[in-house]
């Protein structure tokens, strides 16, 4: 016989054992390769952004100097134009999310408890089916949509109204169409775990429609709307094309940076960091909801 026919499977079969007997081991290993992927691409882009804000511009060279400051960071937090749109850049996100929760949820109710279950799996496939679509396309598709002359003026002239146009609401409206499936997905979850017996509980006890709905649902669904918010509103803190496309003159701090980045790269480097500053204390706020449980 071989004698790598007979030693060969023994290292083999004692790996298997020694991952058998040691799960965390084997959960390691299955993980390596993915969080060794988000450490290099996502965290160090994350590091090489942070980093390069310390450094500064040659006014008259317009190159980047590796010098160690702080007066990128200064200008940020002392300049009254970048507080003003950070501000409206956390307030249209705010705002996004808003109105993605109202949209959402009848949605979500319907395909998750008023719809026949042989419906539901088909429901949820035309949830997703925006996604498909390019997000070029569906920005442009809007942007010819709310044009002076598009088709949303030309319905509401005859009532003697016009169209938004572009700018901020146009910014708004554009976020809240792109980003409504990662609402009504964790919505959707959240209503079809709802027991039955809860609702009926509550009908027996003598709770109508929107006292069960305020009383009942609300809190037990309450984490999976947090869980959505979380898309909705990072997504749109940080977005810059769409603002680009429907937002006139509207400035927001995602175009802010896209704009400066080819002027000053660590003047935008700096002003990027409020965006992740924001995304991650909104994360910790959500966190005590149990949200992230439900991503």
């Amino acid at each position: 016989m071989d004698v790598r026919q007979g030693l060969s499977p023994r290292p083999a079969r004692a790996l298997v054992r020694a991952l058998h007997r040691r799960p965390r081991l084997r959960l390691a290993l299955l993980l390596s390769a993915p969080l060794a992927w988000l450490v290099v691409a996502y965290l160090g882009a994350l590091a090489a952004l942070f980093l390069s804000a310390f450094w500064t511009t040659d006014p008259f060279t317009s190159d980047v100097v590796r010098t160690w400051t702080t007066a990128n960071f200064r200008e940020v937090l002392t300049t009254s134009v970048y507080w003003h749109v950070a501000l409206r850049s956390l307030g249209t996100a705010l705002a996004v999310t808003a109105v993605d929760v109202v949209v959402a949820f009848p949605i979500a109710f319907w395909t998750a408890r008023v719809a026949a279950p042989r419906h539901r799996h088909l429901l949820v496939v035309a949830v997703l089916t925006p996604l498909w679509a390019s997000y070029l396309v569906k920005a442009y598709a809007w942007r010819t949509v709310l044009s002076a002359d598009g088709p949303l003026d030309w319905a509401l002239k005859p009532f003697g109204l016009n169209g938004p146009g572009y700018g901020l609401p146009a910014v708004i409206t554009v976020l809240a169409y792109l980003w409504l499936p990662y609402m009504i997905l964790p919505i959707h979850a959240g209503l079809a775990n709802l027991p039955d017996d809860v609702l009926e509980a509550a009908a027996d006890l003598g709770a109508g429609t929107w006292r069960t709905f305020r009383s009942v649902v609300l809190p037990m669904v309450l984490p999976s709307v947090a869980a959505g918010s979380v898309f909705t509103f990072s997504l749109s803190l940080g977005d810059y094309i769409a603002v680009q496309i429907v937002g006139g003159r509207t400035q927001l701090i995602g175009n802010v940076v896209y704009s400066d980045i080819t002027l000053d790269l660590p003047l935008a480097a700096a002003l990027g960091t409020l965006p992740v500053a924001a995304v991650v204390l909104y994360l910790l706020a959500v966190r005590r909801t149990g949200a992230l449980d439900s991503l």
